[in-house]
């Protein structure tokens, strides 16, 4: 298959997109009293409008319609942000005059949020993440260039279909995908299992593939008020019970093991998310391995247990997955597994 490409050029403002910019936060809204400081800084304390105006190439590539939606540093999110963004960008979207939206966030949790909006808004037109490694006061600060490629990709006519997307570094990743794997890199985000959706380099954006898992409006999934709570625990030599007997005894709706290698759960934890399962609490088993699959145990522990497999998603992914899964009323392992080998 040929490459998308699309190059914006030398057109007159009035034929340029119009970009809707959602700003919430985050390293690229952060800063610090020292230029070369790259840590310790207060995140999301620049508003959107001076991280446009750090941007003058921005006018040669759209017309921006700038919101602040929230100025938090992004390990602090609540899930009811997702819903407040889905519902703005659906409300955006509806409108003829916006061809895209962009969105900068945090680094921490934008691999997660990113994967909750592919699975519930419904709009085909572009819409895209980006974050920054460091504060917008540092030294080679990155959160002007990811911006400005984020802004590219979502006034380019091959971004529309591929449900959420991250621009970072020059490189685009599906929501799904795309992971955040190292603690300092300017090159932290990739997609480790398949690898990029294309890249954005001065003002032209190529795809090599496109995203061929449902996602937007072809799900099933909404953005609700009420987010089912579902939390993680791990496997890890010596592991013992105590952490899922309190979460059981806490009422949580679903659990998800983050597992040794494929899944694999010590004998204690597995005997207390037995029991757990056992209570109709959603069990699904990931993995805490950086890439690969976990494939789903025919015998033990998932069809003796009820246990999902949850495929390639990490899981934090996991969780936003059982999370909506719930919401949508299905309880059942045998459902459970199917949404998780569609989405």
């Amino acid at each position: 298959m040929a490459p998308m490409t699309t190059t914006h050029s030398s057109a007159s403002p009035a034929a340029l997109p119009r970009i809707a910019v959602l700003a919430t936060g985050g390293t690229i809204a952060g800063s610090a009293a020292d230029a070369a400081q790259t840590s310790g800084y207060q995140a999301g304390v620049v508003g959107v409008d001076r991280l446009l105006a750090a941007v003058p190439a921005l006018a040669h590539v759209a017309r921006i319609e700038a919101h602040q939606i929230a100025s938090i540093d992004s390990k602090d999110l609540e899930v009811a942000l997702w819903t407040t963004l889905a519902e703005r960008i659906t409300e955006l979207a509806a409108r003829d005059d916006i061809d895209g939206v962009v969105i900068t966030h945090g680094t921490d949790t934008l691999e997660e949020t990113a994967y909750a909006l592919h699975l519930t808004i419904k709009t085909g037109k572009p819409v895209v993440l980006t974050a920054a490694m460091r504060p917008s006061s540092a030294l080679s600060a990155d959160g002007p260039l990811n911006l400005l490629g984020a802004v590219t990709v979502a006034g380019s006519k091959a971004a529309h279909g591929q449900g959420v997307l991250v621009a970072f570094n020059n490189r685009i990743h599906c929501a799904r995908d795309v992971v955040k794997t190292s603690t300092y890199a300017v090159d932290a985000f990739h997609s480790p299992e398949i690898g990029a959706l294309g890249w954005v380099q001065d003002g032209r954006v190529e795809f090599q593939r496109r995203v061929v898992r449902p996602h937007t409006a072809a799900t099933p999934f909404v953005a609700g008020v009420s987010w089912p709570v579902v939390e993680i625990v791990a496997s890890y030599a010596g592991a013992s019970r105590t952490t899922v007997d309190a979460l059981v005894a806490a009422g949580v709706g679903g659990i998800v093991v983050a597992g040794t290698g494929n899944g694999s759960i010590h004998t204690a934890v597995q005997a207390a998310l037995a029991d757990a399962r056992a209570r109709g609490i959603a069990v699904v088993r990931s993995s805490r391995v950086g890439s690969g699959h976990v494939m789903r145990n025919g015998a033990a522990p998932d069809d003796a247990c009820g246990f999902v497999s949850a495929g390639t998603l990490n899981p934090y992914k996991a969780r936003v997955l059982l999370m909506l899964a719930l919401a949508a009323g299905e309880r059942e392992p045998a459902a459970l597994q199917r949404i998780f080998d569609t989405y």
